[in-house]
């Protein structure tokens, strides 16, 4: 097995465990609306909500997340060094309000993309670059 083909069936198994999480009564918190593009894309269906789109304070989305009664909130900020500021001041907040919080899908995936990707919104297309290499690989390797 490649290092690509390692690397898509964890990618796959993670997101596999994501959509479960998601469909039991979790919030999905990512920065943007493309976060959540990208994240439909890839079959997560899930509430998702995007802390950068409607033109709200950091305050009003903390209000909004807690006003939404979830069972558990699932931070998946984006990968560079802002999102991990992010990602940190909202695991503070959220944790002083007693919320349940979740980062080990971030902390996942974050590993292992190893500074492949920097953002959320850009998972769906590099999952496709992975597929494509990974049936390169076969296919040259039936040629020869």
């Amino acid at each position: 097995m490649s290092s690509f083909e390692r690397k898509l069936e964890k990618i796959n198994c993670l997101i596999e465990r994501l959509k479960c999480e998601s469909l039991s009564d979790a919030l999905l918190v990512v920065e943007g609306e493309k976060d959540v593009e990208s994240l439909k894309t890839i079959g997560i269906e899930g509430d998702i909500l995007a802390i950068k789109s409607g033109g709200k304070n950091l305050s009003e989305i903390m209000d909004k997340i807690i006003s939404l009664n979830k069972k558990e909130i699932i931070l998946l900020m984006d990968f560079d060094e802002h999102g991990r500021e992010l990602t940190e001041y909202l695991a503070k907040t959220l944790e002083r309000m007693r919320v349940k919080l979740n980062l080990n899908f971030w902390r996942e995936f974050s590993n292992l993309l190893n500074n492949d990707l920097k953002d959320i919104e850009g998972l769906a297309r590099y999952i496709e670059t992975l597929k494509r290499k990974v049936e390169g690989k076969h296919y040259s390797d039936s040629v020869w």
